[in-house]
């Protein structure tokens, strides 16, 4: 029997603690316009090519805070990644790991990755 499941993933939900502070600083990260609407008042989907990223105030809680990479975001030139990183005063959790990837912290201490693709 075929799956009616797609092997897609649509989005990836982050729990964020204040949302418009979080819409503005992954709308840095990423060189967008902080211009988007925010909905119902706690989330905002973060313009993305491919698999979605939304930020949600209401599902957050300190005990939800992600500690392990759900996903990465990729970048053609780690190094550059790193230092542009760096520069942004963001915090760094690991160095370049076999000169691969990073984990670095949001403002809300969500853990996240950048990975060379």
């Amino acid at each position: 029997m075929k799956s009616p499941i797609l092997n897609q993933i649509g989005t990836v939900f982050i729990p964020v603690s204040e949302i418009e502070k979080a819409r503005d600083w992954y709308c840095d990260l990423l060189g967008l316009p902080a211009n988007g609407d925010i909905q119902f008042g706690h989330i905002y989907v973060i313009p993305m090519n491919g698999t979605g990223i939304v930020l949600d105030s209401k599902i957050y809680s300190t005990d939800k805070v992600i500690k392990t990479p759900l996903f990465h975001f990729n970048t053609e030139n780690i190094e550059e990644a790193y230092k542009y990183m760096k520069e942004k005063d963001i915090n760094l959790l690991t160095e370049i790991e076999h000169e691969h990837y990073f984990t670095f912290a949001d403002p809300d201490g969500n853990h996240l990755m950048i990975c060379k693709c």
